[in-house]
């Protein structure tokens, strides 16, 4: 058995290498799962940045995420980029966003995301910061959120999705 465990760690710890960044393990609340918790480094003087993860919901019951706070912004909303026709909208999910019982929900750039308005200070890739995020049900989680340049988040965000994360959006 310790054989197993230290092959699993070796190929872990490959893994963390070959990406260049090593991401936290899954946050479990309630019958939530989240996974990937991700931010968008910001240029200096940047008022928005935007989060990103995958929320499962392996419960009977749907939940719904409604907020968050962070100290580097002034405010925290929900919202979704949507076509309008033949252009590309930005609007706030007023009422949040529903994670259906038994499916997931990926939070990623051009569709779902958290939107951190009115920040405080220059978000750098390579830090990780600290979110709350807040679900009807669930209440309140804790995350720890990995900064990523533009550049990495779009090759991690590839990747995810060339390597089976079939989250429903």
């Amino acid at each position: 058995m310790f054989k197993h465990i230290a092959v699993a760690a070796l190929a872990l710890t490959f893994s963390s290498a070959v990406s260049g960044t090593a991401f936290a393990d899954d946050i479990v609340a309630g019958k939530l799962t989240i996974s990937d918790p991700l931010i968008r480094a910001t240029a200096p003087k940047a008022r928005v940045a935007g989060g990103f993860m995958t929320i499962t919901n392996h419960g009977d019951q749907a939940d719904r995420l409604i907020g968050g706070t962070a100290s580097f912004a002034g405010k925290t909303e929900i919202h979704e980029m949507a076509m309008q026709g033949e252009v590309m909208r930005m609007r706030q999910l007023a009422e949040g966003l529903e994670i259906p019982a038994g499916g997931s929900v990926s939070l990623m750039p051009g569709g779902y995301h958290i939107m951190f308005m009115k920040l405080g200070e220059q978000l750098m890739p390579g830090e990780t910061r600290k979110v709350t995020v807040t679900f009807e049900k669930a209440g309140e989680v804790a995350l720890d959120m990995n900064v990523l340049s533009v550049g990495d988040l779009k090759k991690h965000m590839e990747n995810k999705h060339m390597h089976g994360d079939h989250s429903h959006n």
